[in-house]
């Protein structure tokens, strides 16, 4: 990511950088960017002890420094800013915020507490953009963001220390050493982006700029305009992520059977299986298969030089390392638009193909021919003529917005938000928190606040991409048990509805509540009147079901819930149910099942690498975990769909 495709959208605005750094002002000129610089009269005197997390007293810090400079540049210089740019650099390490040395002795201080150790680097932005109206008076915007890198020192001797403090470099440095001069001789490795360490990260402001000018339309539908004021509610604040997916939990589309499981779904649930089977490399064969010239369970085995690797093994080492490429192209196409065309018009020439989903010739054949070998598309070549393209019946299952089956939705969610997640997988493992905030500039709970209440757009989308997994798994999840003993059930966090119509069709003397956050109870009939008979039979009720009473019902249903959250909420839900509970009502939980030695399955323990505050848990651990609150299991299957089931029953 580079200025230059937004650099012309500044030309002829007046940018003001809000800070004295040179090394800041160096950064910004060598990737092109014109500005004057006007250096915040703001004192840094926040109190450290009233943030919860130092990035955040960076990024207020930040604010203070661009919002002071963009209020007194209309009076002091008799001209308003269009854009301010404020940043504040702060290093931590236990625990502590170090910003520049006071003196000498303070210096030492510092390096001293990183001698040794890995450190944090924080650099927060705040971007302002202002805007004068007709009466003078001037509406600030503010973008706020942070980036952190990680830097680890080697050991430092205090004849070392004392010597670098002398040269007097650290003395207007945060943390009192300067990356890119003689401080780089302490560092042993760095994580993350190096200018950020030197004081400004150029890459996450790029992106910040070209959401904002790529965007700009929906992100001030966003950002509330508000009049100047003496204070900070004059400014409204907005990241240019609000604009982007909102990240719900993986689910692959990779079935996987294992010994014990009963086969009992219904015709359209085993031809479901049996597609996604016979086109996915997830099979029990080859989930449990070893690298047998490689590892052994429980022991190293040794490989000679001159050992030739099994063709099996070399095949399954290469379809791992080029998986990404066929999900993206998978993604591409149906965002595209590919499979929906196909499915309409049947046997199009690829010439046909890129002028309908407008792209280059050159790009859709390579997509199309990609998608025929992975088994999506078809292709024929009548004589002397160009081939043309079909939908695979795997396609005409699946892939397409009106498939019987379709997953259309839910493979954009995957792109959108799941995709920009795992770009971020080396972090995550790193540090073993999700990656909210790296892929889309803003923590889980903002993104859920957008995608539930601020923007009615994410809101369908995330239920169509629910919705879709739903239908594909109810019918699995609904008759999995005899449920003729359960007159009423409770569906919660059921979304659309689509599991519950699924229970009702399967059952017919059962009524099934919904029970859903108001904002999605009221999207509901979107998804009845397009996909569902109206069924009298199943209703929706509002609230929250950590918060909120839940209705009285004999049996409860948990698809897809219980993962996605702490054990300490799980336990929380699990008791309201159970006080809900009389002996003989049931729960019928349905969660990916892992294997009992967590070898698999894949979509389980991948689905865990999003690193989410909930964890995946074997059948066991969850009957286990339900028999704490008064729950016995009755019966545990293995659907050879996405989603396994349990049933429990209230002792």
């Amino acid at each position: 990511m580079v200025l230059n495709p937004v650099i012309s959208k500044l030309v002829g605005k007046l940018v003001v950088l809000a800070s004295a750094s040179p090394r800041r002002q160096d950064i910004l000129r060598n990737a092109g960017l014109r500005f004057e610089v006007v250096p915040s009269w703001f004192k840094e005197t926040l109190d450290k002890r009233l943030f919860k997390a130092p990035h955040e007293y960076a990024v207020e810090t930040a604010k203070q420094k661009a919002l002071e400079v963009a209020r007194r540049m209309p009076f002091k210089h008799l001209k308003t800013p269009d854009i301010v740019i404020g940043a504040d650099t702060i290093v931590t390490v236990d625990g502590l915020i170090l910003e520049k040395p006071a003196d000498k002795d303070d210096a030492y201080r510092m390096l001293s507490s990183l001698s040794g150790k890995m450190h944090s680097v924080f650099t927060g932005v705040v971007i302002v953009l202002c805007h004068k109206k007709e009466d003078d008076k001037v509406n600030y915007q503010l973008i706020e963001f942070y980036e952190e890198t990680k830097v680890k020192f080697a050991d430092l001797s205090q004849d070392l220390l004392w010597e670098y403090i002398n040269s007097g470099e650290p003395m207007d440095k945060a943390g009192g050493y300067g990356i890119q001069a003689l401080g780089g001789m302490f560092v042993e490795y760095v994580h993350g982006d190096f200018l950020n360490v030197v004081g400004f990260p150029l890459n996450h402001f790029c992106k910040q700029l070209d959401l904002i000018y790529n965007s700009l339309p929906s992100c001030e539908q966003k950002m509330a305009s508000v009049n100047q004021a003496p204070n900070d509610q004059d400014a409204s604040t907005v990241k240019p992520q609000d604009l982007s997916n909102n990240p719900s939990v993986s689910l692959s589309a990779s079935p996987v059977k294992r010994k014990g499981g009963r086969m009992e779904v219904g015709e359209s649930s085993q031809q479901l299986t049996n597609s996604l089977s016979k086109h996915s490399g997830d099979s029990q064969g080859s989930e449990h298969m070893s690298l047998q010239n490689i590892t052994s369970r429980g022991r190293a085995v040794s490989v000679g030089e001159n050992t030739v690797p099994k063709n099996g093994d070399l095949q399954r080492i290469i379809t791992l390392m080029d998986g990404f490429r066929s999900s993206k192209a998978l993604f591409t196409a149906s965002k595209m638009g590919v499979f929906d065309l196909l499915q309409k018009s049947p046997g199009l020439e690829a010439a046909r193909v890129a002028a309908e989903i407008q792209a280059s010739l050159k790009g859709t054949q390579s997509l199309l021919e990609a998608c025929v070998s992975l088994g999506l598309l078809t292709s024929s070549e009548k004589s002397h003529q160009k081939p043309v393209y079909k939908n695979s019946t795997l396609a005409a299952q699946f892939l397409g917005s009106d498939s019987p089956f379709s997953l259309h939705s839910y493979i954009l969610h995957t792109d959108n938000v799941v995709w920009p997640l795992f770009s971020h997988l080396e972090n995550a493992v790193r540090e073993g928190i999700n990656q909210h905030e790296q892929a889309f500039g803003k923590k889980a709970q903002d993104l859920f606040q957008d995608t539930y209440y601020d923007s009615q757009a994410l809101k369908l989308r995330f239920m169509n991409a629910m919705h879709s997994i739903a239908k594909v798994t109810g019918k699995a999840v609904a008759t999995a048990f005899d449920l003729s003993t359960y007159k009423t059930a409770c569906d919660l966090g059921g979304c659309t509805g689509a599991i519950a119509h699924e229970l009702t069709k399967a059952n017919p003397q059962m009524s099934v509540i919904v029970f859903d956050l108001a904002a999605v109870v009221e999207m509901r009939e979107r998804f009845q009147l397009k996909h569902m008979d109206t069924d009298s039979r199943v209703s929706f009720v509002a609230g929250d079901f950590f918060k909120d009473d839940l209705p009285k019902a004999d049996l409860y249903v948990l698809a897809r819930i219980l993962h996605d959250w702490s054990d300490e909420k799980v336990d929380i839900l699990l008791k309201k149910i159970a006080e809900r509970c009389t002996p003989g009502c049931g729960v019928l939980l349905s969660e990916i099942f892992l294997n009992e030695d967590r070898s698999g399955p894949s979509r389980g323990l991948l689905q865990a690498l999003s690193m989410s505050p909930g964890r995946q848990r074997s059948a066991q651990e969850y009957s286990s975990l339900l028999e704490r609150h008064g729950f016995t299991t009755k019966d545990i299957k293995y659907t050879d769909n996405l989603l396994d089931a349990m049933l429990c029953l209230k002792v």
